[in-house]
């Protein structure tokens, strides 16, 4: 129980986390880019776990190509099949569809680093709570 817990709470924080970081950039946001946020910090926090004690930087590269790979499956849903233009990247070089392109990219390795932060706080967190639930229960 502790672990869905767990996995839940860091899909809120990251889905409050990434429309507070997109509000503060284009002054606005989406509730699809709240679901992305979610997701991207779930999948960090949970590649995270199977990386620990792996280099900080090969976490982030694997952040970013999950970040990346995220806004690509959201976009071809929001902006191309449902027509929602939540965001057009086709005026940046080397764009993908106009969903993602390597500027983006180096933002989201960028924003990497404190994910993996966020993910070691929370892991560290709900172990203590784990390991608190455990004693109580002997």
């Amino acid at each position: 129980m502790i672990r869905k817990t767990e996995n839940i709470c860091v899909f809120l924080t990251g889905g409050i986390l990434y429309s507070l970081i997109e509000m503060l950039w284009r002054g606005y946001t989406h509730w699809s880019m709240t679901a992305a946020g979610g997701a991207a910090l779930l999948l960090i926090h949970l590649m995270n776990r199977k990386l620990r004690g792996r280099d900080l930087c090969l976490r982030c590269v694997c952040g970013c190509a999950m970040i990346t790979g995220i806004e690509f499956l959201v976009g071809i849903i929001v902006n191309l099949w449902l027509g929602l233009d939540v965001w057009d990247y086709s005026g940046m070089a080397y764009n993908l569809l106009g969903q993602i392109c390597p500027a983006f990219s180096v933002l989201w390795f960028l924003i990497s680093f404190p994910a993996c932060f966020l993910s070691d706080l929370a892991r560290k967190f709900f172990a203590l709570l784990e390991q608190r639930e455990n004693a109580a229960a002997v």
